[in-house]
């Protein structure tokens, strides 16, 4: 017989409100996630252990004043976040770059173990295959390794809509998504993109928002990260093109808390999120891998303790 996953009771759920109270702080949509899966989840046995989880919901967040969603009821390692996606936009899949800037995010699923799982035998250890920064850059592009240089191959997905948003006769289209899904190279990636489809949109001339739908939503861990994460490219891309960042729009597929994150969840859910802060990008470079972390800064990070869990690969 399957184990169970307790429901606690008594959960408090944080009600919608006024602008005016308390309780319309931006992070309770995320809290009051956490709530339903733990009161009303299905639970599930999943390819990498139990699951309570529901399908379907969406975040809003705004970005407006340079404000950047930190979620602020445990505290998110917003600077490794940052690395990743300056990875990510790099077009790298080699972990190792990563665990050479002490981010291990990646460490399980590029180990031998977890690729051969996968099917790829041949895959040196920490070569994640075409994931993200490959799709990003070099859409479909035929994959060797990670030390192989794709320099004009593919599609660039990123350049494409940074070369829209900077024109003005073209920044109002709908046409600027970027897909991280690529059913041709699912089985040659260490794992399938969980965040998989964003689009960008500009209104009242300059206005710049973000959309993302994610399948596979690990809402303890991976998610403050994703937020942060499509929040941060939000603000690069305006500060990249002139434009002003708005709004973070949030839809997600398969939203889920780990057996090993319940007890933490719980605690979550007990604290009181603080005002989220504010980010500023302190220099504009010419092309948008020239980035680096010392760029950003962060002011007003007030936030709770961390909370620990494993991650589960």
């Amino acid at each position: 017989m399957l184990k169970k996953l307790a429901l606690f009771n008594q959960v408090p759920r944080f009600p919608k409100s006024s602008t005016n109270d308390s309780t319309s702080h931006e992070e309770y949509q995320y809290l009051n996630l956490i709530h339903d899966i733990l009161e009303e989840g299905s639970t599930e046995m999943t390819r990498n252990g139990f699951t309570k989880s529901i399908f379907g919901s969406s975040m809003y967040f705004s970005l407006q004043n340079n404000k950047i969603p930190i979620l602020t009821t445990k505290k998110v390692a917003w600077k490794t976040c940052l690395k990743e996606l300056l990875w990510f936009i790099s077009g790298k899949t080699d972990n190792q770059h990563l665990r050479g800037i002490n981010v291990h995010i990646w460490d399980a699923n590029g180990s031998r173990e977890f690729l051969d799982s996968r099917g790829l035998h041949n895959r040196r250890v920490d070569d994640l295959g075409p994931i993200y920064g490959h799709q990003w850059r070099h859409f479909n592009a035929p994959y060797i390794d990670c030390d192989t240089d794709y320099s004009g191959k593919g599609i660039d997905q990123l350049q494409n809509i940074i070369d829209c948003l900077k024109d003005p006769l073209q920044r109002t289209s709908r046409r600027m998504v970027l897909s991280a899904w690529n059913p041709c190279q699912l089985d040659e990636m260490a794992l399938p993109p969980c965040h998989i489809l964003m689009q960008f949109n500009v209104h009242d001339g300059n206005k710049l928002s973000c959309s993302l739908y994610q399948r596979s939503c690990d809402e303890f861990l991976g998610q403050p990260i994703n937020i942060a994460s499509y929040s941060f490219l939000t603000h690069l891309l305006a500060k990249h093109c002139d434009l002003e960042a708005y709004e973070f729009c949030y839809f997600m597929g398969n939203c889920h808390i780990y057996e090993n994150a319940i007890e933490a969840c719980k605690l979550q859910l007990t604290r009181t999120p603080y005002e989220f802060p504010t980010v500023t990008i302190k220099n504009k470079r010419e092309h948008i891998n020239e980035y680096l972390l010392d760029d950003f800064e962060i002011h007003n990070y007030i936030c709770h303790e961390p909370i620990k869990v494993s991650m589960i690969a």
